[in-house]
């Protein structure tokens, strides 16, 4: 069994739906409370002992690269005008050199394609994938609680599940599972069933533990819902030849991808924040009344 040492990060996406503030802004740079969403889920991979990211981006993405990157500049000045805890939180994001790196999906082929594009950096090794537009709060990580899966199992894929309403199932990946939980054994999977049809209430939440053999199978993968290479058209090939894992995580799920999701992240991610939590409460309880 190896180790999961890298993480692939897809930021290629052009967040049409936050238009006009992603037309200059990538999505992924996008705040919640202080920080960039993106920020939360290197922080989450960070605390899963991850040790290599590998960002596939788009056109425009440049911002990215600089927010993992020194800022001579502005480091210079916070130091001069002695502002010592921005200095200090500022180094104590930065990727240690070397374990950021970054390639192109050049056409919207969808997440398969996204997450082949990544293939010569992730070499033969077992690998995380993280939706950067999925923020999960939880006490402890979820890709922390899913490499603990993917230890006891002594390798394979592992997946996070969660519950919805069996009316939003057609939304979402949803899979077939046998086994107790929180950590099913899946026996199967389907990429946005028609309504009625899904074979669970349990869908795919954004992060995954994957074999390289994935890439060989999204080499030849056609383009399936949306006329995308659909990442879990592979994973079925995949789930075929190795054991797949669904585990239903502790911790509460926010799509940044959609404007309610990116709002209750802000608010739930603010109520916790230590500077701004109990004013942030009084104000919302005063908009409400």
């Amino acid at each position: 069994m190896q180790p999961v040492r890298k993480a692939v990060l897809p930021v290629a996406g052009l967040g049409t739906r936050f238009l006009p503030a992603t037309k200059a802004m990538p999505k992924e740079m996008l705040t919640v409370v202080d920080r960039p969403v993106l920020q939360y889920v290197v922080d989450e991979a960070i605390e899963a002992g991850i040790e290599q990211f590998i960002f596939v981006t788009g056109r425009n993405k440049h911002v990215i690269e600089d927010h993992f990157d020194i800022a001579f500049e502005l480091e210079d000045t916070l130091a001069r005008r002695g502002k010592d805890k921005p200095l200090a939180q500022l180094r104590a994001q930065l990727p240690a050199a070397g374990t950021v790196s970054f390639t192109r999906q050049q056409e919207p082929l969808g997440l398969g394609h996204a997450v082949w594009c990544a293939r010569h950096l992730v070499g033969d090794e077992p690998f995380a994938l993280l939706l950067p537009d999925v923020l999960i709060k939880a006490e402890r990580g979820c890709l922390a609680q899913m490499i603990d899966v993917y230890n006891t199992a002594g390798g394979g894929n592992v997946i996070a599940v969660e519950e919805v309403p069996e009316d939003r199932t057609d939304q979402y990946g949803v899979v077939e599972v046998s086994g107790e939980g929180p950590a099913y054994d899946v026996t199967g999977m389907v990429e946005k069933p028609p309504k009625g049809t899904a074979p669970s209430n349990l869908i795919i939440t954004g992060r995954y533990i994957l074999q390289p053999r994935i890439f060989g199978m999204l080499e030849h993968q056609e383009k399936g819902a949306g006329g995308e290479i659909q990442i879990t058209d592979s994973m079925r090939t995949l789930m075929r030849e190795d054991g797949f894992k669904g585990l239903r995580f502790e911790g509460t799920t926010h799509d940044c991808g959609s404007k309610i999701g990116f709002l209750s992240a802000n608010l739930a991610y603010g109520l916790d924040h230590p500077e701004v939590g109990a004013e942030l409460r009084q104000t919302v309880s005063a908009l409400m009344t």
